[in-house]
Protein backbone atom coordinates (compact mmCIF):
# COMPACT_ATOMS: atom_id res chain seq x y z
CA UNK A 1 0.00 0.00 0.00
CA UNK A 2 1.42 3.19 -1.02
CA UNK A 3 0.23 6.40 0.79
CA UNK A 4 0.96 9.33 0.50
CA UNK A 5 2.97 9.84 3.06
CA UNK A 6 4.82 7.40 1.52
CA UNK A 7 4.84 8.91 -2.04
CA UNK A 8 6.02 12.06 -0.01
CA UNK A 9 8.91 10.18 1.62
CA UNK A 10 9.47 8.61 -2.23
CA UNK A 11 9.73 12.37 -4.16
CA UNK A 12 12.36 13.58 -0.97
CA UNK A 13 14.63 11.15 -2.20
CA UNK A 14 14.30 12.12 -6.37
CA UNK A 15 14.92 15.38 -5.23
CA UNK A 16 17.92 14.64 -2.69
CA UNK A 17 19.33 12.59 -5.78
CA UNK A 18 18.61 15.28 -8.22
CA UNK A 19 20.17 17.93 -5.67
CA UNK A 20 23.41 15.93 -5.26
CA UNK A 21 24.05 15.18 -8.65
CA UNK A 22 23.57 18.75 -9.30
CA UNK A 23 26.10 19.60 -6.98
CA UNK A 24 29.25 17.00 -8.23
CA UNK A 25 28.31 18.07 -11.45
CA UNK A 26 28.61 22.07 -10.26
CA UNK A 27 31.77 21.49 -8.56
CA UNK A 28 33.33 19.19 -11.45
CA UNK A 29 32.72 22.30 -13.89
CA UNK A 30 33.84 25.05 -11.37
CA UNK A 31 37.40 22.83 -11.42
CA UNK A 32 37.00 22.81 -15.07
CA UNK A 33 37.06 26.35 -15.84
CA UNK A 34 39.75 27.29 -12.88
CA UNK A 35 42.25 24.88 -14.82
CA UNK A 36 41.33 26.63 -18.09
CA UNK A 37 41.82 29.44 -16.18
CA UNK A 38 45.25 28.71 -15.30
CA UNK A 39 46.26 27.09 -18.50
CA UNK A 40 45.55 30.26 -20.38
CA UNK A 41 46.60 33.42 -17.80
CA UNK A 42 49.44 31.68 -16.18
CA UNK A 43 50.77 28.90 -18.30
CA UNK A 44 49.71 30.17 -21.63
CA UNK A 45 48.65 26.93 -22.97
CA UNK A 46 47.81 27.40 -26.52
CA UNK A 47 44.59 29.36 -28.22
CA UNK A 48 41.78 30.44 -25.49
CA UNK A 49 39.53 28.68 -27.75
CA UNK A 50 41.24 25.69 -28.56
CA UNK A 51 42.08 24.92 -25.14
CA UNK A 52 38.60 25.75 -23.66
CA UNK A 53 37.13 23.48 -26.18
CA UNK A 54 39.81 20.86 -24.99
CA UNK A 55 38.62 21.28 -21.62
CA UNK A 56 35.04 20.29 -22.01
CA UNK A 57 35.59 17.55 -23.81
CA UNK A 58 37.22 16.03 -20.68
CA UNK A 59 33.95 17.50 -19.10
CA UNK A 60 32.03 15.55 -21.46
CA UNK A 61 33.94 12.25 -21.37
CA UNK A 62 33.83 12.13 -17.44
CA UNK A 63 30.66 13.92 -15.73
CA UNK A 64 28.33 10.96 -16.09
CA UNK A 65 30.63 8.22 -15.02
CA UNK A 66 31.31 10.57 -12.10
CA UNK A 67 27.99 11.54 -11.47
CA UNK A 68 26.43 8.00 -11.23
CA UNK A 69 29.69 6.66 -8.57
CA UNK A 70 28.65 9.51 -6.97
CA UNK A 71 25.08 9.16 -6.34
CA UNK A 72 25.79 4.69 -5.60
CA UNK A 73 28.01 5.55 -2.86
CA UNK A 74 26.31 8.46 -1.51
CA UNK A 75 22.85 6.12 -1.28
CA UNK A 76 25.30 3.14 0.50
CA UNK A 77 26.25 6.12 3.28
CA UNK A 78 22.99 6.45 4.12
CA UNK A 79 22.50 9.83 2.47
CA UNK A 80 18.74 9.59 2.10
CA UNK A 81 18.25 7.10 4.65
CA UNK A 82 19.60 6.76 7.89
CA UNK A 83 22.11 9.26 7.09
CA UNK A 84 19.87 12.34 7.56
CA UNK A 85 20.02 11.56 11.26
CA UNK A 86 23.78 12.45 11.21
CA UNK A 87 24.29 15.63 13.15
CA UNK A 88 26.98 18.46 13.34
CA UNK A 89 30.71 17.01 12.76
CA UNK A 90 29.76 13.43 12.47
CA UNK A 91 27.22 14.72 9.41
CA UNK A 92 30.32 16.88 7.48
CA UNK A 93 32.80 13.16 8.42
CA UNK A 94 30.78 10.76 6.53
CA UNK A 95 29.70 13.42 3.47
CA UNK A 96 33.48 14.13 3.46
CA UNK A 97 34.24 10.01 3.63
CA UNK A 98 31.95 9.05 1.42
CA UNK A 99 32.81 11.94 -1.29
CA UNK A 100 36.29 10.56 -1.22
CA UNK A 101 35.34 7.63 -1.94
CA UNK A 102 33.58 8.30 -5.08
CA UNK A 103 36.91 10.24 -6.31
CA UNK A 104 38.89 6.94 -5.51
CA UNK A 105 36.64 5.07 -7.28
CA UNK A 106 36.21 7.27 -10.56
CA UNK A 107 40.13 7.53 -10.28
CA UNK A 108 40.28 3.79 -10.23
CA UNK A 109 38.01 2.99 -13.10
CA UNK A 110 39.99 5.68 -15.35
CA UNK A 111 43.00 3.93 -14.59
CA UNK A 112 41.46 0.55 -15.62
CA UNK A 113 40.22 2.34 -18.85
CA UNK A 114 43.60 2.47 -19.92
CA UNK A 115 43.37 6.03 -21.63
CA UNK A 116 39.81 6.03 -22.93
CA UNK A 117 38.81 8.08 -19.55
CA UNK A 118 41.08 10.88 -18.94
CA UNK A 119 41.38 13.77 -16.81
CA UNK A 120 43.87 16.12 -14.94
CA UNK A 121 44.45 14.79 -11.87
CA UNK A 122 44.22 18.93 -10.75
CA UNK A 123 40.95 18.85 -12.00
CA UNK A 124 40.05 15.79 -9.59
CA UNK A 125 42.13 17.25 -6.84
CA UNK A 126 39.63 20.22 -7.12
CA UNK A 127 36.54 18.85 -7.92
CA UNK A 128 37.20 16.59 -4.61
CA UNK A 129 37.44 19.69 -2.38
CA UNK A 130 34.51 21.75 -3.98
CA UNK A 131 32.34 19.04 -3.98
CA UNK A 132 33.08 17.92 -0.40
CA UNK A 133 32.73 22.21 0.44
CA UNK A 134 29.06 22.26 -1.43
CA UNK A 135 27.68 18.70 0.53
CA UNK A 136 28.80 19.89 3.84
CA UNK A 137 27.37 23.18 3.19
CA UNK A 138 24.09 22.05 1.73
CA UNK A 139 23.63 20.02 4.52
CA UNK A 140 24.56 21.74 7.43
CA UNK A 141 22.23 24.88 5.94
CA UNK A 142 19.23 22.43 5.94
CA UNK A 143 20.13 21.20 9.39
CA UNK A 144 20.46 24.94 10.66
CA UNK A 145 16.96 25.83 8.58
CA UNK A 146 15.20 23.14 10.34
CA UNK A 147 16.59 23.94 14.04
CA UNK A 148 15.01 27.45 13.10
CA UNK A 149 11.67 26.55 11.22
CA UNK A 150 11.21 22.78 12.58
CA UNK A 151 9.06 21.01 10.18
CA UNK A 152 6.60 19.87 12.64
CA UNK A 153 5.92 23.63 14.13
CA UNK A 154 5.48 24.60 10.19
CA UNK A 155 2.69 21.91 9.85
CA UNK A 156 0.72 22.83 12.65
CA UNK A 157 1.08 26.49 12.02
CA UNK A 158 -0.18 25.68 8.47
CA UNK A 159 -3.08 23.23 9.30
CA UNK A 160 -6.47 24.32 11.11
CA UNK A 161 -7.16 23.00 14.13
CA UNK A 162 -9.72 20.46 13.47
CA UNK A 163 -6.54 18.65 11.05
CA UNK A 164 -3.65 18.96 14.01
CA UNK A 165 -5.09 16.57 16.18
CA UNK A 166 -2.54 12.74 15.28
CA UNK A 167 -4.39 9.22 15.14
CA UNK A 168 -2.89 6.60 17.01
CA UNK A 169 -3.57 3.14 16.52
CA UNK A 170 -3.52 1.44 20.01
CA UNK A 171 -2.89 -2.48 19.77
CA UNK A 172 -3.67 -4.51 22.66
CA UNK A 173 -4.73 -1.69 24.34
CA UNK A 174 -7.72 -2.86 26.59
CA UNK A 175 -5.37 -5.02 28.83
CA UNK A 176 -3.50 -3.56 32.16
CA UNK A 177 -1.27 -0.92 30.37
CA UNK A 178 -3.61 -0.07 27.90
CA UNK A 179 -6.60 0.37 30.14
CA UNK A 180 -4.63 3.16 31.79
CA UNK A 181 -3.12 4.41 28.24
CA UNK A 182 -6.05 5.47 26.78
CA UNK A 183 -7.28 7.95 28.74
CA UNK A 184 -4.07 9.71 28.93
CA UNK A 185 -4.11 9.78 25.21
CA UNK A 186 -7.39 11.40 24.74
CA UNK A 187 -7.24 13.77 27.35
CA UNK A 188 -3.90 15.23 25.25
CA UNK A 189 -6.31 15.20 22.30
CA UNK A 190 -5.25 11.95 20.23
CA UNK A 191 -7.68 10.64 17.65
CA UNK A 192 -7.93 6.79 19.47
CA UNK A 193 -8.44 3.41 17.67
CA UNK A 194 -8.10 0.53 19.35
CA UNK A 195 -7.83 -2.97 17.83
CA UNK A 196 -8.30 -5.74 20.65
CA UNK A 197 -9.74 -9.19 20.86
CA UNK A 198 -11.44 -7.79 24.33
CA UNK A 199 -10.25 -11.43 25.83
CA UNK A 200 -11.46 -9.33 29.57
CA UNK A 201 -14.48 -8.21 27.86
CA UNK A 202 -15.13 -4.06 27.72
CA UNK A 203 -15.30 -3.72 31.51
CA UNK A 204 -11.31 -2.45 31.60
CA UNK A 205 -11.86 0.30 29.22
CA UNK A 206 -15.91 1.04 30.41
CA UNK A 207 -14.85 4.61 31.68
CA UNK A 208 -13.54 6.11 28.12
CA UNK A 209 -16.11 3.62 25.70
CA UNK A 210 -18.27 6.31 23.82
CA UNK A 211 -15.80 9.10 23.77
CA UNK A 212 -16.34 10.76 20.58
CA UNK A 213 -12.35 10.70 19.74
CA UNK A 214 -11.91 6.82 20.23
CA UNK A 215 -12.78 4.22 17.57
CA UNK A 216 -13.06 0.53 19.04
CA UNK A 217 -12.26 -2.54 16.15
CA UNK A 218 -12.86 -5.57 17.85
CA UNK A 219 -10.02 -7.54 15.89
CA UNK A 220 -7.33 -10.40 16.60
CA UNK A 221 -3.97 -8.41 15.49
CA UNK A 222 -2.39 -11.62 14.35
CA UNK A 223 -4.90 -11.50 11.12
CA UNK A 224 -3.49 -9.30 8.24
CA UNK A 225 -6.56 -7.95 6.75
CA UNK A 226 -8.09 -6.37 10.01
CA UNK A 227 -4.36 -4.83 10.67
CA UNK A 228 -4.60 -3.54 7.44
CA UNK A 229 -7.53 -1.92 7.56
CA UNK A 230 -6.56 -0.72 10.99
CA UNK A 231 -3.88 1.15 9.74
CA UNK A 232 -5.46 3.15 7.60
CA UNK A 233 -5.74 7.09 7.92
CA UNK A 234 -3.01 6.43 11.43
CA UNK A 235 -0.42 8.40 12.22
CA UNK A 236 1.20 6.35 14.66
CA UNK A 237 0.96 2.78 16.22
CA UNK A 238 1.30 1.43 19.93
CA UNK A 239 2.06 -2.00 19.77
CA UNK A 240 1.03 -3.59 23.60
CA UNK A 241 -0.76 -6.48 22.60
CA UNK A 242 1.05 -9.88 23.45
CA UNK A 243 1.02 -13.03 26.11
CA UNK A 244 3.11 -10.89 28.90
CA UNK A 245 4.90 -12.75 31.64
CA UNK A 246 6.94 -16.05 31.91
CA UNK A 247 4.40 -18.32 33.05
CA UNK A 248 1.89 -17.63 30.83
CA UNK A 249 4.52 -17.66 28.00
CA UNK A 250 5.82 -20.91 28.89
CA UNK A 251 2.24 -22.79 28.80
CA UNK A 252 2.80 -22.76 24.81
CA UNK A 253 6.09 -21.89 23.43
CA UNK A 254 4.57 -21.85 19.71
CA UNK A 255 1.97 -19.54 20.77
CA UNK A 256 4.20 -17.32 22.84
CA UNK A 257 6.31 -16.80 19.27
CA UNK A 258 3.16 -16.17 17.19
CA UNK A 259 1.66 -13.86 19.03
CA UNK A 260 4.58 -11.71 20.31
CA UNK A 261 7.32 -11.95 17.99
CA UNK A 262 6.06 -13.18 14.47
CA UNK A 263 2.80 -10.95 14.95
CA UNK A 264 5.24 -7.96 15.95
CA UNK A 265 6.76 -8.87 12.60
CA UNK A 266 4.00 -8.52 10.68
CA UNK A 267 2.13 -6.02 12.64
CA UNK A 268 5.50 -3.38 11.72
CA UNK A 269 6.00 -4.48 8.22
CA UNK A 270 2.39 -3.43 7.41
CA UNK A 271 2.66 -0.07 9.58
CA UNK A 272 5.95 0.66 6.89
CA UNK A 273 4.09 -0.32 4.00
CA UNK A 274 1.33 1.81 5.15
CA UNK A 275 3.13 5.11 5.96
CA UNK A 276 3.45 4.92 9.81
CA UNK A 277 6.19 7.30 10.88
CA UNK A 278 6.44 5.95 14.72
CA UNK A 279 5.80 2.67 15.94
CA UNK A 280 6.87 2.62 19.86
CA UNK A 281 6.73 -1.53 21.25
CA UNK A 282 6.08 -2.25 24.80
CA UNK A 283 9.44 -4.54 25.86
CA UNK A 284 10.77 -5.45 29.18
CA UNK A 285 13.41 -4.66 31.70
CA UNK A 286 13.46 -9.14 31.85
CA UNK A 287 15.53 -8.77 29.05
CA UNK A 288 18.64 -8.11 31.01
CA UNK A 289 17.96 -11.35 32.76
CA UNK A 290 20.65 -11.69 35.68
CA UNK A 291 23.26 -9.40 36.29
CA UNK A 292 24.84 -7.64 39.08
CA UNK A 293 25.79 -4.37 37.80
CA UNK A 294 23.17 -1.56 37.49
CA UNK A 295 22.29 -1.71 33.80
CA UNK A 296 21.48 1.05 30.88
CA UNK A 297 20.14 0.76 27.46
CA UNK A 298 23.92 -0.11 25.98
CA UNK A 299 24.50 -3.01 28.76
CA UNK A 300 24.74 -6.40 27.81
CA UNK A 301 21.72 -8.73 27.70
CA UNK A 302 20.85 -11.99 29.18
CA UNK A 303 17.20 -12.83 28.41
CA UNK A 304 16.79 -16.06 30.88
CA UNK A 305 12.48 -16.55 30.05
CA UNK A 306 11.11 -17.40 26.40
CA UNK A 307 9.01 -14.45 27.53
CA UNK A 308 12.27 -11.55 27.28
CA UNK A 309 13.81 -13.62 24.09
CA UNK A 310 10.59 -13.07 22.49
CA UNK A 311 10.74 -9.37 23.73
CA UNK A 312 14.19 -9.01 22.63
CA UNK A 313 14.17 -10.40 19.41
CA UNK A 314 10.92 -8.37 18.36
CA UNK A 315 13.36 -5.48 19.27
CA UNK A 316 15.67 -6.57 17.09
CA UNK A 317 13.71 -6.74 13.74
CA UNK A 318 12.01 -3.17 14.66
CA UNK A 319 15.14 -1.44 14.78
CA UNK A 320 16.73 -3.06 11.92
CA UNK A 321 13.44 -1.61 10.03
CA UNK A 322 14.63 1.73 10.86
CA UNK A 323 14.47 4.26 7.60
CA UNK A 324 13.58 8.28 7.28
CA UNK A 325 9.83 7.54 7.01
CA UNK A 326 9.77 4.71 10.05
CA UNK A 327 10.71 5.31 13.52
CA UNK A 328 10.41 2.27 15.58
CA UNK A 329 11.02 3.62 19.21
CA UNK A 330 11.34 0.67 22.04
CA UNK A 331 10.35 0.66 26.10
CA UNK A 332 11.20 -1.81 28.27
CA UNK A 333 9.11 -1.33 31.32
CA UNK A 334 10.19 -2.22 34.39
CA UNK A 335 8.33 -4.66 36.63
CA UNK A 336 4.68 -2.82 36.90
CA UNK A 337 2.24 -2.41 40.06
CA UNK A 338 -0.68 -0.31 41.00
CA UNK A 339 -4.26 -0.61 39.84
CA UNK A 340 -6.21 -0.38 36.16
CA UNK A 341 -8.98 -0.90 34.63
CA UNK A 342 -7.71 -4.04 33.97
CA UNK A 343 -5.97 -5.07 37.26
CA UNK A 344 -3.39 -7.80 37.91
CA UNK A 345 -2.12 -10.09 40.99
CA UNK A 346 0.25 -12.08 39.20
CA UNK A 347 2.88 -9.19 39.68
CA UNK A 348 4.93 -9.19 42.92
CA UNK A 349 3.91 -6.08 44.45
CA UNK A 350 0.21 -6.45 44.02
CA UNK A 351 0.47 -10.11 45.04
CA UNK A 352 2.31 -9.43 47.91
CA UNK A 353 -0.18 -6.86 49.36
CA UNK A 354 -2.88 -8.66 48.19
CA UNK A 355 -1.64 -11.61 50.54
CA UNK A 356 -1.07 -9.17 53.51
CA UNK A 357 -4.27 -7.98 53.74
CA UNK A 358 -6.42 -11.37 52.54
CA UNK A 359 -4.34 -14.06 54.59
CA UNK A 360 -1.62 -11.99 56.80
CA UNK A 361 1.07 -13.25 54.97
CA UNK A 362 3.79 -11.58 52.67
CA UNK A 363 5.80 -14.79 51.57
CA UNK A 364 8.72 -14.06 49.73
CA UNK A 365 10.67 -16.16 47.28
CA UNK A 366 14.48 -14.53 46.60
CA UNK A 367 14.66 -11.74 48.29
CA UNK A 368 17.81 -10.40 47.65
CA UNK A 369 16.69 -10.17 43.72
CA UNK A 370 16.55 -6.57 42.48
CA UNK A 371 13.95 -5.60 40.24
CA UNK A 372 13.09 -1.89 38.99
CA UNK A 373 9.41 -1.25 39.55
CA UNK A 374 6.81 1.30 37.82
CA UNK A 375 3.06 2.06 38.94
CA UNK A 376 0.98 1.23 35.80
CA UNK A 377 -0.26 4.56 35.22
CA UNK A 378 2.97 5.99 35.17
CA UNK A 379 3.65 3.58 32.83
CA UNK A 380 1.47 4.98 30.46
CA UNK A 381 2.69 8.60 31.53
CA UNK A 382 6.09 7.45 29.87
CA UNK A 383 4.58 6.44 26.82
CA UNK A 384 2.37 9.37 26.26
CA UNK A 385 6.19 11.71 26.85
CA UNK A 386 7.92 9.51 24.07
CA UNK A 387 4.76 10.45 21.58
CA UNK A 388 4.98 13.71 22.46
CA UNK A 389 9.07 14.39 22.30
CA UNK A 390 10.77 15.60 18.67
CA UNK A 391 11.32 12.75 16.16
CA UNK A 392 14.95 13.11 16.29
CA UNK A 393 15.26 12.36 20.24
CA UNK A 394 13.11 8.67 19.87
CA UNK A 395 14.21 7.48 16.43
CA UNK A 396 15.53 3.81 16.63
CA UNK A 397 15.97 4.52 20.07
CA UNK A 398 15.90 2.15 23.31
CA UNK A 399 14.04 3.74 26.61
CA UNK A 400 14.76 2.18 30.30
CA UNK A 401 11.26 3.04 31.43
CA UNK A 402 10.85 3.24 35.55
CA UNK A 403 13.46 5.64 37.83
CA UNK A 404 16.16 4.85 39.80
CA UNK A 405 14.76 5.31 42.82
CA UNK A 406 12.35 2.52 42.62
CA UNK A 407 15.31 0.02 42.44
CA UNK A 408 14.34 -2.62 45.42
CA UNK A 409 14.80 -6.01 46.93
CA UNK A 410 12.09 -7.77 46.99
CA UNK A 411 12.62 -8.35 50.44
CA UNK A 412 12.58 -4.61 50.64
CA UNK A 413 9.16 -4.65 49.02
CA UNK A 414 7.98 -6.91 51.78
CA UNK A 415 9.17 -4.72 54.53
CA UNK A 416 7.48 -1.78 52.73
CA UNK A 417 4.13 -3.33 52.79
CA UNK A 418 5.03 -5.11 56.07
CA UNK A 419 5.71 -0.97 57.24
CA UNK A 420 1.92 -0.47 56.06
CA UNK A 421 0.21 -3.38 56.60
CA UNK A 422 2.19 -4.27 59.84
CA UNK A 423 -0.15 -7.08 60.95
CA UNK A 424 0.39 -9.19 58.52
CA UNK A 425 4.21 -11.48 58.65
CA UNK A 426 7.13 -11.57 56.81
CA UNK A 427 7.65 -15.14 55.47
CA UNK A 428 11.04 -15.33 53.67
CA UNK A 429 10.68 -18.78 51.75
CA UNK A 430 14.36 -18.66 50.53
CA UNK A 431 15.69 -19.10 47.07
CA UNK A 432 12.97 -18.92 44.17
CA UNK A 433 13.53 -20.57 40.94
CA UNK A 434 13.29 -17.31 39.10
CA UNK A 435 16.85 -16.07 38.84
CA UNK A 436 16.07 -12.75 37.27
CA UNK A 437 17.65 -10.33 39.13
CA UNK A 438 18.67 -6.74 37.81
CA UNK A 439 19.09 -3.18 38.77
CA UNK A 440 18.16 -0.83 36.05
CA UNK A 441 19.81 3.02 34.77
CA UNK A 442 16.63 5.21 33.55
CA UNK A 443 18.77 8.50 33.63
CA UNK A 444 17.70 8.69 29.74
CA UNK A 445 14.12 8.49 29.40
CA UNK A 446 14.71 11.25 32.43
CA UNK A 447 16.92 13.63 30.67
CA UNK A 448 15.97 12.90 27.37
CA UNK A 449 12.01 13.24 27.27
CA UNK A 450 11.74 14.37 30.71
CA UNK A 451 9.93 11.73 32.19
CA UNK A 452 9.29 12.24 36.12
CA UNK A 453 6.93 9.16 37.48
CA UNK A 454 4.58 10.50 40.06
CA UNK A 455 3.87 7.51 41.67
CA UNK A 456 6.01 5.90 44.95
CA UNK A 457 5.84 2.24 45.59
CA UNK A 458 4.53 2.68 49.62
CA UNK A 459 1.53 4.85 47.07
CA UNK A 460 1.24 1.81 45.14
CA UNK A 461 0.38 -0.48 48.05
CA UNK A 462 -1.38 2.00 49.66
CA UNK A 463 -3.83 1.87 46.45
CA UNK A 464 -4.13 -2.03 46.18
CA UNK A 465 -4.99 -2.04 50.07
CA UNK A 466 -7.39 0.55 49.72
CA UNK A 467 -9.16 -1.58 46.95
CA UNK A 468 -9.12 -4.63 48.56
CA UNK A 469 -10.59 -2.69 52.07
CA UNK A 470 -13.16 -1.53 50.36
CA UNK A 471 -14.65 -3.85 48.06
CA UNK A 472 -13.42 -3.16 44.59
CA UNK A 473 -11.51 -5.73 44.55
CA UNK A 474 -13.03 -9.38 46.11
CA UNK A 475 -11.12 -11.57 45.35
CA UNK A 476 -7.77 -11.66 44.14
CA UNK A 477 -7.03 -14.98 42.90
CA UNK A 478 -9.63 -15.15 40.07
CA UNK A 479 -8.21 -15.88 36.79
CA UNK A 480 -9.11 -12.39 35.61
CA UNK A 481 -6.53 -11.19 37.53
CA UNK A 482 -3.96 -13.45 36.31
CA UNK A 483 -2.72 -14.01 32.76
CA UNK A 484 -1.18 -17.33 33.65
CA UNK A 485 -4.95 -18.39 35.20
CA UNK A 486 -6.84 -17.12 32.72
CA UNK A 487 -4.77 -18.63 29.84
CA UNK A 488 -5.07 -21.81 31.20
CA UNK A 489 -9.09 -22.05 31.02
CA UNK A 490 -9.94 -24.03 28.15
CA UNK A 491 -12.63 -21.79 26.82
CA UNK A 492 -9.53 -19.10 26.00
CA UNK A 493 -6.78 -21.59 25.37
CA UNK A 494 -9.27 -22.73 22.57
CA UNK A 495 -9.99 -18.78 21.46
CA UNK A 496 -6.52 -18.19 20.89
CA UNK A 497 -5.09 -20.97 19.71
CA UNK A 498 -5.43 -21.34 15.71
CA UNK A 499 -5.22 -24.57 13.59
CA UNK A 500 -4.79 -21.99 11.21
CA UNK A 501 -2.24 -20.15 12.22
CA UNK A 502 1.15 -19.08 11.17
CA UNK A 503 2.90 -21.83 9.08
CA UNK A 504 5.02 -23.99 11.33
CA UNK A 505 7.96 -23.38 9.57
CA UNK A 506 8.08 -19.81 10.19
CA UNK A 507 7.18 -20.68 14.00
CA UNK A 508 10.32 -23.21 13.82
CA UNK A 509 12.79 -20.46 12.12
CA UNK A 510 11.64 -17.92 15.06
CA UNK A 511 12.27 -20.24 18.01
CA UNK A 512 15.18 -20.31 16.59
CA UNK A 513 15.55 -16.86 16.28
CA UNK A 514 14.20 -15.89 19.88
CA UNK A 515 17.17 -18.69 21.24
CA UNK A 516 19.87 -17.08 19.93
CA UNK A 517 18.73 -13.33 20.99
CA UNK A 518 20.38 -13.33 24.10
CA UNK A 519 24.00 -13.16 22.80
CA UNK A 520 22.72 -9.89 20.97
CA UNK A 521 24.15 -6.79 22.87
CA UNK A 522 21.70 -3.89 23.63
CA UNK A 523 21.92 -0.38 20.95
Amino acid sequence: MVTAERKRSQLETVVRLGADALMVNAALMVAVVLRYIVDIAIRGHGPPLAVLQNRLMEYAGIFWILTAISLCVFYASGFYTHGRFYRGRYKALVVSQAVTLSYLVFGFVAYLSHGSVSVPRSILLMGWLLTCALLIAARLWTMLWRIVNPPEAAEHKASPPHQRSRRVLVIGGAGYIGSALLPKLLKRGYHVRLLDLFLFGRDPIAHVVGHPNLEIVQADFRNVDKIVQAMREVDEVIHLGAIVGDPACSLDQELTVEVNLMATRMIAEVANGSGIRRFYFASTCSVYGACDHILNERSGLNPISLYARSKLASEKILLSMASDSFSPVILRFGTVYGLSGRTRFDLVINLLTAKAVREGKITVFGGGQWRPFLHVDDVALAVCKATEAPTELVHGQIFNVGSNEQNYRLMDVANLIHKIAPKAEVVDMGADTDFRNYRVDFTKISTKLGFVPQWTVEAGIEQVIAALENGEVSDYRDPMYSNVKFLSEENTSRLIRRENGWAQELIKQAVESAATASVVAAR
